[in-house]
């Protein structure tokens, strides 16, 4: 017998043991439980996934030679969409970017959060001060703003006929943000006339810093410290994380201390010379915030199979920065034709959505595509939309190793006579 099969069988014998007991009076009952109780290992106090589902984040790291100088090391991990059912992502499986730092170890209880600046009253928190204030639970999308660009992070992988979903679109995730809306936090600490940003700052080594207008800090930002019903995980900011929803990644700053109420943008780091997208004519883009409607077929899709010709669900992800998701359409013929997909429940603003459409595969090639609408009306755009936006042409964004910000083209993926589906994107 086996290690696990023996703890499971004691463990079922324990409990039956335990059930006999509690049929005893109440005086005998509880001290004969407590002695009895099984000495439950790590895998029941918190639960585990099955040992054959084998979904895990995938990435790279950056010059690995640093740890061993003690050096930062950045490295990105992107989510398995094609693996994931409904529209949340489980908080283990929730992407990671990292620009060069360690999460750092921060003990909740000696933790605090500071307002400052142009307020009328400076406010320091604990964690626990935060968490007896009102509280708000919402779905929300966190994109990093280079996912699915072909010069993004893991640009090759991207562009590879061999893509998978967690290849091109694996840099977004959706969760469940529990915390403070930040607005009743400024308003308590008073935000004074001339007051037009923030700057948000982490407790990482680096201290990261991110400049939001005040509109958006007044309006849906979030001070969160749960994550799908449990505190946000380390690598996600614990204790706290600033959430801006429908907005660039970089925006909400993990390990949240400190938020500094200003007249003008800080021109940290990041939004300096990180972060603005330089177009082909020269100029950049700086400052950018919302990200555009974006969807993907997550079944089938590139590195799949399809065993025979027949029926099959259709399935996939939609989002978008500019508010709720109202529509999804669905192509098997390359774009020509299009059928609206269904929309499944919840369907949130500035969240994943999940949608399904029936499809029967005839044995013959086929290019699969999804298209979004937003609540404002946005449509997303095709590839060759998105490079005459940028001034280019399609093998321009072909071969550029550059990061095009927000590419949020339609996904095709090719299923060829043998069932195998790849990514058809250029």
């Amino acid at each position: 017998m086996n290690p696990r099969e023996s703890n499971r069988r004691n463990f079922l014998k324990n409990g039956a043991a335990l059930a006999g007991l509690a049929m005893g009076t109440a005086a005998s009952a509880l001290p004969a439980a407590a002695e009895s109780a099984p000495d439950i290992d790590e895998l029941h106090k918190y639960g585990e996934r099955s040992h054959l589902v084998k979904s895990v984040r995938i990435g790279s790291i950056n010059n690995p030679e640093r740890r061993l100088k003690d050096e930062p090391v950045a490295f990105g991990l992107k989510s398995p969409l094609q693996d994931q059912a409904g529209m949340i992502t489980p908080s283990s499986l929730h992407f990671i970017v990292s620009h060069g730092y360690e999460p750092p170890d921060i003990d909740p209880q000696e933790h605090r959060f500071l307002i400052h600046g142009m307020v009328d009253r400076p406010l320091i928190f604990t964690v626990d001060e935060l968490k007896r204030l009102p509280s708000v639970s919402r779905f929300h999308f966190i994109e990093c703003h280079g996912n699915s660009s072909p010069g993004g992070p893991g640009g090759p992988e991207r562009k590879s006929v061999a893509a998978t979903p967690q290849d091109t679109h694996g840099f977004t995730s959706c969760s469940l943000w529990t915390g403070v809306p930040l607005s009743l936090l400024l308003k308590e600490a008073g935000v004074q006339k001339g007051a037009t940003w923030i700057t948000a700052e982490g407790s990482d080594a680096s201290k990261h810093s991110k400049s939001i207008p005040i509109g958006k800090a007044l309006d849906d930002a979030l001070v969160a410290y749960g994550m799908n019903g449990e505190p946000i995980r380390p690598e996600q900011g614990f204790p706290l994380r600033l959430v801006t929803p429908g907005w660039q990644g970089i925006n909400n700053v993990k390990w949240l201390h400190r938020i500094q109420v200003v007249d003008e943008p800080y021109m940290a780091m990041m939004e300096t010379s990180r972060y603005p997208s330089v177009k082909l004519d020269g100029k950049s883009r700086w400052f950018e915030f919302e990200l555009g409607p974006k969807s993907v077929i997550t079944r089938p899709s590139g590195g799949q199979r399809l065993p025979a010709q027949g029926y099959y669900e259709i399935s996939g992800l939609a989002w978008s920065g500019g508010g709720a998701i109202r529509r999804v359409e669905i192509s098997a013929d390359g774009g020509k034709t299009w059928k609206d997909a269904q929309l499944h429940d919840p369907i949130a603003k500035k969240a994943h959505t999940r949608f399904t459409a029936p499809w029967n595969w005839n044995g013959e090639e086929a290019v699969l595509q999804s298209r979004c609408t937003d609540d404002q009306g946005t449509v997303q755009p095709t590839v060759a939309e998105v490079a005459k936006l940028w001034g280019a042409d399609v093998d321009y964004l072909r071969k550029t190793s550059a990061i095009v910000g927000d590419f949020n083209a339609i996904q095709p993926w090719k299923v060829n006579r043998d069932g195998s589906v790849q990514n058809a994107i250029f």
